[in-house]
């Protein structure tokens, strides 16, 4: 039996969750921007740099699944109090470090905020109706949109500070730490969301057992580990595709960021609307066009004409390529709530554990991407091959999807067979 509680509280716990991981994603993007002064500054290789931007993503995807747990055993609003509180000191360090592994040690401290989605989601989920839950739980990933923030807000703290990065991880620091009071006094609990005999860390990676896991696993690792790539990688593709300025190159970059997070709401009311499969496949076609078209390299040619011989050239101009990243950001941020929405209505009991599985898949996604898209460039030269291998992964997840829910029937994906 549920417990009384107010009618305002699921508003209050909603609007306080995605404030509080809107600024905690911000915090986990952090070196999206900040890592590029620092690669200046260490002389790192684009190898070097995607595992600096990757770092605190890595801890931020593990951490997810203790994270799941102890959020369905002890409650969602002391575990993300806690874990806000945990990052401050870390962040705050970052002003101070001068060598590159301290840069990559303190990043898995930072990382730590990347796991509030583990927590978020669960606990906002709890406080609405299962027709509803994924409009909330769409609303509350739209702090995705934090990526945007940082790319908005770093550069003009870089600027104002005449150079000075160190200025970035002192503000963000403190303005985690407000963030987490102001979520403490804000937010509200209800112990009849603590479920009972919690599965543990053993029984929960169980679950991957369970092919349905796995394929939502794999989804996630493209909707959101794709988005989480690009979001750190984007800024300093532009500065070296298009030789633009840190702070114009950050811009640009937000235009795939803000849609990416903010949009995430729309993509929950789709998915309860059509339903989790049919979203998520519209979704995953569009990102394959999309990154069919961005994975082309510049290209120049000669053909041998009756006068001569006529030279060509083939190369995606700034605006069509930023006009491409935003349908990218759109299509990720419908992706990532319907992805959610197949667990939501799958695994109504464990929301918090198998969220944390798929969370962890996608995190990991967006920990081992940007190292790859370093690793290409270094030995291709060539910039677009980081599109080359999300095309890959897209493709991937589009076989798996056909021959999967063929199998099992669409019956089976659709509104009202998953919703009874």
């Amino acid at each position: 039996m549920a417990s009384q509680k107010p009618s305002h509280a699921p508003m209050r716990v909603l609007v306080s969750s995605t404030f509080s991981f809107t600024i905690c994603f911000a915090v986990w993007m952090i070196f999206a921007v900040l890592g590029i002064p620092i690669k200046t500054q260490l002389g790192l290789s684009e190898t070097e740099f995607g595992l600096l931007a990757a770092m605190p993503v890595l801890s931020g995807s593990l951490i997810r699944v203790p994270l799941g747990i102890w959020t369905d055993r002890y409650g969602g609003r002391i575990v993300f109090f806690l874990l806000m509180m945990a990052t401050v000191v870390p962040v705050w360090l970052l002003a101070y470090a001068t060598e590159y592994w301290q840069f990559l040690v303190l990043g898995l401290f930072v990382g730590l905020a990347g796991g509030s989605f583990s927590v978020g989601t669960p606990y906002v989920a709890r406080w609405f109706a299962r027709d509803r839950q994924g409009l909330a739980m769409g609303v509350f990933g739209a702090g995705n949109s934090g990526s945007a923030i940082t790319k908005f807000v770093a550069p003009v703290l870089i600027a104002a500070a005449g150079g000075a990065w160190a200025i970035v991880p002192k503000v963000y620091a403190v303005s985690m730490l407000i963030t987490a009071i102001l979520f403490w006094v804000f937010s509200a609990s209800d112990p009849a969301h603590k479920v009972r005999g919690s599965v543990s860390l053993s029984q929960q990676m169980a679950m991957l057992k369970d092919p349905r896991v796995l394929r939502y696993c794999q989804y996630y690792s493209v909707v959101f580990g794709g988005y989480v790539a690009l979001a750190l990688w984007m800024t300093q593709y532009y500065i070296g595709e298009y030789g633009f300025s840190i702070e114009l190159a950050a811009l640009l970059a937000a235009c795939f960021s803000l849609p990416g997070g903010v949009l995430r709401a729309l993509g929950g009311w789709i998915s309860d609307r059509y339903g989790a499969y049919h979203t998520t496949w519209w979704v995953m076609w569009v990102c394959w066009v999309a990154f069919f078209l961005l994975s082309y390299p510049e290209t120049r040619f000669t053909i041998m004409a009756t006068d001569g011989p006529m030279d060509f050239s083939l190369r995606l101009g700034p605006l069509f390529f930023t006009l491409l990243l935003f349908v990218v950001g759109i299509a990720t941020a419908i992706g990532k709530a319907s992805v959610f929405k197949f667990i939501s209505d799958e695994f109504p009991q464990n929301i918090g554990a198998v969220s944390g599985i798929v969370g962890l898949a996608g995190g990991l996604g967006g920990f081992i991407l940007p190292i790859l898209f370093g690793a290409l460039l270094d030995f291709t030269g060539v910039r677009s091959s980081a599109f080359m291998l999300l095309y890959g992964t897209v493709c991937v997840s589009l076989i798996s999807m056909h021959y999967s829910f063929k199998r099992n029937g669409l019956k089976a994906a659709s509104p009202s067979a998953v919703s009874a």
